[in-house]
């Protein structure tokens, strides 16, 4: 039996529907926008999956946190052992150092009681000048270095700046210092020594 012949038309159909055929797709699986990245599923052009990246690791950062603590630890013993050695030595030289200026002064008392020592045998006058004038410049130190004398005599017995050597009859008023052996000092208003002083017990 004869088949029926194709007219032009249909061949031309056929062959542009063949030469058409759309390529099959391959669909790639949904990736959630919240998925982190080395979560995400990777596949290659034949549709395996691929190994996602690798995260570092846990142990090795926080191995490296460690040994950059332990630097800082380090270095802020050594500042602190560098700062204890330096203050015991500022300690030390303030207690070397710390009476240079009151030493100091005290060479112009030094310097007075050896010209009155040099003063000839028989000049009582002399003698006397240089001791006052050793007396006048022990004082002007004194002043300088904020001591102050306690002169106690016509005051009021007061325990905190007098000591009583004795109490002994007088016209004065029980408790008046009537006579003062040595006289206090005090240093920036803190008592050094005490005047040492008698006080009247009245009346006899």
């Amino acid at each position: 039996m004869i088949g029926k012949k194709k007219n032009r038309s249909e061949v031309t159909t056929e062959a542009t529907n063949d030469a058409t055929t759309e390529p099959t797709l391959q669909i790639m699986p949904e990736v959630d926008d919240n998925t982190p990245l080395n979560d995400a599923i990777a596949l290659d052009e034949n549709g395996d999956e691929v190994s996602a990246s690798v995260e570092s690791d846990p142990l090795e950062m926080a191995q490296a946190e460690v040994v950059g603590l332990n630097d800082k630890l380090l270095r802020l013993q050594a500042e602190m052992v560098n700062l204890r050695k330096r203050t015991q030595r500022d300690v030390a030289d303030a207690h070397k150092f710390g009476v240079e200026k009151f030493a100091t002064s005290l060479l112009d008392v030094v310097d007075n009681l050896e010209r009155a020592l040099e003063v000839e045998e028989g000049n009582e006058e002399a003698v006397r000048e240089g001791v006052q004038l050793t007396l006048n410049s022990w004082t002007e130190m004194m002043k300088r270095f904020e001591v102050a004398r306690i002169d106690a005599v016509g005051e009021i017995f007061d325990p905190h700046l007098h000591e009583a050597l004795t109490q002994m009859p007088s016209e004065e008023p029980e408790g008046t210092v009537i006579a003062q052996h040595v006289a206090g000092y005090t240093l920036h208003g803190r008592l050094i020594r005490p005047a040492k002083v008698l006080v009247s017990s009245g009346a006899a």
